[in-house]
């Protein structure tokens, strides 16, 4: 009956499902899809069944998973207005200037971690961030897209947030890239540190974090990471590779199996000798580019 309703009204047409506030309310899109629409004073005397103003329509947020949509909604039910705005368009910026493919959740953990940052800075509470130093190094992107944020706060609300914050900030963009949770996400900065310490004494070398070789070799440990926390880890398949460079490279291959029992005691996840082998791989070429 609802699809019969919206043909005779056009297929722009959305219908409100659900008033959540003078500004946001659930609605049904022209294929009967709910969604989420922000705008100020679209709830405002609604009522569920009539059709939405467009001209109040300033964003719609079209998310898949159910369970996501209805935290969303609860959340942003309490807030003001503006504080969901400019999350939702540092989220935009990050996914449309930095081509950034984010889980969804994104925008739950990150509107909730901003508005209760700005309500902390407003009361004079702020949270050091002890990552701080290896969220710069490691996740350097993410960090800017932090830095990105607490400008646009400042400049919208004139509320300034401290440099803490956008590394916090750009650990919710490193938990929706890589789809983990956000306290495996905390663990990364200090694990990537470590992982990077056992090469430099297992190795006795200085890493030239200006190389090709250096960056891949980061790049590979973000994504291992990834799939040790997601439990996504490749399986054994390469023994005899795995075996010529164990006879090859012993040094290199004793050093991923470091990195691996690191893991097992910080994960709880073990490697597999096919993730050992590669790392041993990345492994090698930093050390090349240290000869």
């Amino acid at each position: 009956m609802r699809f019969g309703f919206f043909s005779l009204l056009g297929r722009s047409a959305m219908i409100i499902e659900k008033v959540i506030n003078n500004n946001i309310v659930s609605a049904y899109d022209e294929t009967g899809k709910e969604v989420v629409v922000m705008g100020r004073g679209i709830g405002f005397g609604a009522r569920a069944g009539t059709v939405i103003n467009e001209d109040r329509i300033e964003k719609i947020f079209r998310i898949k998973s159910q369970s996501v949509a209805d935290q969303f909604k609860e959340l942003i039910a309490n807030m003001p207005l503006e504080h969901a705005k400019i999350s939702n368009d540092i989220i935009t910026y990050a996914k449309k200037t930095l081509k950034l493919k984010l889980n969804q959740s994104i925008y739950v953990t990150l509107t909730d971690h901003i508005n209760f940052a700005i309500e902390r800075c407003q009361k004079g509470i702020n949270l050091e961030n002890a990552l701080l130093w290896e969220i710069k190094r490691f996740y350097p992107q993410e960090y800017e897209l932090g830095r990105y944020a607490i400008d646009l706060i400042q400049k919208r609300l004139d509320v300034a947030l401290p440099e803490d914050e956008a590394g916090f900030i750009a650990l919710h963009f490193v938990n929706a890239e890589y789809g983990t949770d956000i306290r495996d996400a905390l663990h990364f900065p200090d694990q990537m540190k470590d992982i990077l310490g056992i090469v430099s004494r297992e190795l006795g070398i200085q890493l030239d974090e200006g190389t090709l070789h250096y960056e891949r070799f980061i790049t590979h440990v973000k994504f291992l990471l990834q799939r040790v926390y997601r439990k996504e880890l490749l399986p054994n398949e390469e023994s005899e590779l795995a075996d010529m460079m164990q006879c090859k490279y012993p040094r290199e291959y004793a050093c991923s199996q470091k990195i691996a029992e690191y893991i097992e005691k910080t994960a709880n996840c073990k490697l597999s000798g096919e993730e050992i082998m590669y790392l041993s791989i990345h492994i090698r070429r930093v050390t090349m580019a240290e000869d």
